[in-house]
């Protein structure tokens, strides 16, 4: 299950978000990085869950999914909850795109209108009223995904899954986050040819371009598709 199942699953007895101007806004917008990113000697314990600590999926405005993360993480710092809330993510996508005939590199939320935080939570599951006024006094904040007014903790597999995506490098953008070479098989997500799986031939890493070979009417054709456009198709 992907993490996106588990969002759907959760949703089913979904509840509205919050009219971002119903609530009144807390403080500055301005980010603060929390601590527990890095280890002391500079290796990355982002793939890994604070002790004590489990995920758990908010719902947020649409399009205010940075805002709502950095204003928690300065409120989490104000009142000094370190210990109950740790890492805010809302985990991007770097993805090479043609714009006016130049490729650039553009991000995209991977899960628009949800923000992932590492929180810890009461014995019988439920949130403190402190950590939850802090929460839901938020500019933009809906409610955690879970029942019985207790979030539902994200399964392990789904949790590895978004910090991985969450730790993109730079170098990494490009194919809809996929490495591809001439050969792989790939599967057409966009456009004229949506659908159509076929092999790469050849990437114009310059224009942002692959030449894929797919067979039309039981020929094979080339057709040139963008990076944005395809997905690989694992075998």
């Amino acid at each position: 299950m992907t993490v996106n199942d588990h969002i759907d699953n959760a949703l089913s007895a979904d509840a509205g978000v919050a009219d971002v101007d119903a609530v009144e806004a807390q403080g500055s917008q301005a980010p603060v990085q929390t601590d527990n990113a890095e280890s002391d000697d500079g290796s990355s314990d982002a793939l890994s869950t604070a002790p004590g600590m489990m995920w758990y999926v908010l719902r947020v405005a649409s399009n205010k999914e940075d805002k709502v993360r950095a204003t928690l993480e300065r409120k989490v710092k104000i009142e000094g909850l370190d210990d109950r809330i740790g890492r805010i993510l809302v985990p991007t996508l770097k993805e090479k795109r043609m714009k006016r005939g130049v490729l650039e590199v553009a991000e995209r939320k991977l899960y628009p209108g949800y923000v992932f935080v590492e929180m810890a939570c009461e014995e019988d599951g439920s949130i403190a009223d402190n950590v939850w006024f802090l929460v839901k006094e938020t500019t933009g904040v809906g409610d955690f995904i879970g029942s019985d007014g207790k979030p539902t903790s994200m399964p392990e597999r789904d949790v590895e899954q978004m910090l991985l995506a969450s730790q993109q490098s730079d170098d990494d953008a490009g194919l809809s986050g996929l490495k591809i070479s001439p050969g792989d098989q790939i599967k057409i997500m966009d456009g004229a040819f949506e659908g159509y799986e076929g092999e790469v031939d050849a990437i114009d890493e310059r224009r942002g371009m692959v030449a894929v070979n797919v067979a039309i009417f039981g020929r094979m054709t080339p057709v040139e598709v963008g990076y944005w456009q395809i997905e690989k198709v694992e075998e």
